[in-house]
């Protein structure tokens, strides 16, 4: 009952924010923080309470939902999943407080958010393809009306773009596994990867669909390419990513913590939970094209940052960047079968990577929505400089989130990249070298940030700039700690996931 309670819990909270009529805007940004700050005990009490030394499921539902037709609505949560809806709880209740801190919000922001954690929850607990894509595609709706209600003055567009882009890439998706359906006769997570790790997958489907005159290697390929499509759109992959600018920079930045430190988590979580274990026949052949993207997303997504002068946009594609990791590393975990220590890095880096890699984005873009509630919405580089001398406690904090975003060691955005590249190197040597380049422009558009915001003579404009408030450093402190934490102690993260990597592994015939 206590995972149906984290499901359940934000959406009752939505509905008696939106049927609170009258409710004033602080009054409604303080129940929906009370209210995002239950599911995140529930999620810490089930890791204390869970059996998560084992590597078993700490928590799970089900419900027979259509018998007939073999759906269920069937929910679990791993070690995996676990970090995944610790990072959602984490995000959401920072980003309600960011948004009550500057001043945005009120019931029906407020309702959407909590419609949006618990759509969330939904991804990363359905253990059954239609509960899951329910989820997924329920992600939407609240943050296509997040951007577009309460964005900038070309939102109206963005949101567009992005509601379109993600909602064709689901269509190729829901297409793919309807294949998957007439051909094993079920949707299910589990029973999938069972049938594909006794190889029996590609004869089910050329049982079915022979009569096509292909192969089922070729048609198996297919759905393959169906569920990537639908996953790269979200993450975004280049050219997938054409949605992602416009929607992070035309949404508040509270809402783009949600987009950055969430939305894209979807597709990182989709890979590992469906990806991987479900297509590990054809991913082989599929891989080189699938890395070439991933690398180009690296580079791109650097080179367009380097490009930009608007900080929200730099912020932008520099998770284009970090996220186009975690799609190499999943891909060259299943291009090859090489040394088993090799595929668990890859796999555990890319797990930490996305963990951290959420937090990191959601301080930066918290200290970006303080800068332009301070300066009526500024945030061009040429609009700051010198900030150092005025205040260095905001210049110190949003310093330390650059740099863990650079991938300093002692600092958890280090720890994710490592391992990934420990393990895509063994892998797939030529991606890791040229992704190498991804990593040297990260450090040039990052440092050219701190150098010009922070350094330098000071801007006459900002003369009066005000340091962080008591409540400011309040509000960011617990944050902060989960970079420097896992940074300093990388195994307090790696002990939730590495039983269900070895899993995984084992599925795959990578680990005896």
């Amino acid at each position: 009952m206590m995972l149906l309670s984290l499901l359940l819990i934000p959406l009752v909270g939505a509905a008696v924010l939106g049927g609170w009529r009258g409710l004033a805007k602080p009054c409604a940004n303080k129940l929906a923080m009370t209210v995002a700050a239950v599911p995140l005990a529930l999620v810490l009490l089930m890791g204390m309470h869970g059996k998560l030394p084992d590597g078993g499921v700490m928590a799970e539902w089900k419900s027979a939902w259509m018998p007939d037709v073999g759906i269920s609505l069937s929910f679990a949560v791993d070690g995996t999943s676990w970090l995944f809806l610790l990072l959602t709880t984490v995000v959401v209740l920072f980003s309600l407080a960011t948004s009550h801190r500057i001043g945005l919000g009120g019931r029906t922001y407020a309702a959407l958010v909590l419609v949006l954690e618990s759509a969330l929850f939904g991804v990363f607990t359905a253990r059954h393809f239609i509960p899951w894509f329910l989820c997924w595609e329920l992600t939407l709706i609240p943050s296509y009306l997040l951007v577009r209600l309460w964005g900038g003055p070309a939102a109206p567009r963005a949101a567009l773009r992005f509601f379109l882009m993600t909602l064709g890439g689901s269509v190729f998706m829901l297409i793919g596994f309807l294949a998957l359906q007439l051909a094993a006769e079920t949707m299910d997570f589990g029973k999938l990867a069972d049938f594909a790790a006794k190889g029996e997958l590609a004869g089910m489907m050329s049982a079915k669909f022979g009569g096509l005159g292909y192969g089922g290697p070729a048609l198996l390929g297919a759905v393959a390419v169906c569920v990537f499509l639908g996953l790269a759109v979200k993450l975004p992959v280049v050219p997938f990513h054409a949605w992602l600018p416009a929607a992070y920079a035309e949404a508040p930045s509270p809402v783009t913590m949600l987009l950055t430190g969430l939305l894209s988590k979807m597709a990182v979580y989709g890979m590992l939970r469906i990806l991987l274990p479900v297509f590990p026949e054809v991913l082989p052949a599929l891989a080189p094209a699938m890395m070439a993207l991933a690398v180009a997303t690296v580079l791109l997504g650097a080179v367009a940052a380097l490009a930009q002068t608007d900080i929200k946009r730099i912020m932008a594609y520099s998770s284009v960047n970090h996220l186009g990791y975690c799609a190499m590393a999943v891909i060259a975990a299943a291009a090859v079968k090489g040394d088993p220590q090799a595929h668990a890095a890859a796999v555990s880096g890319t797990i930490l990577q996305a963990f951290n890699h959420g937090i990191i984005a959601s301080v930066l873009f918290y200290f970006i929505a303080l800068m332009e509630s301070r300066t009526d919405g500024a945030r061009s580089l040429t609009d700051f400089g010198g900030l150092r001398s005025k205040a260095p406690v905001f210049t110190g904090l949003m310093g330390l989130a650059i740099f863990a975003s650079l991938g300093l060691p002692g600092l958890s955005g280090f720890v994710g990249e490592f391992l990934m590249f420990s393990g895509v190197f063994p892998l797939v040597p030529w991606a890791a070298a040229v992704s190498t380049i991804g990593l040297l422009l990260t450090a040039v558009f990052l440092l050219r940030m701190v150098r010009v915001v922070f350094n330098g003579p000071l801007n006459p404009s900002r003369a009066d700039w005000p340091d962080l408030t008591t409540g400011e450093r309040l509000l960011v402190a617990p944050m902060i700690i989960l970079i420097v934490l896992p940074g300093l102690w990388p195994q307090l993260l790696l002990h939730c996931c590495n039983a269900d990597t070895a899993r995984l592994l084992e599925s795959l015939h990578i680990l005896p």
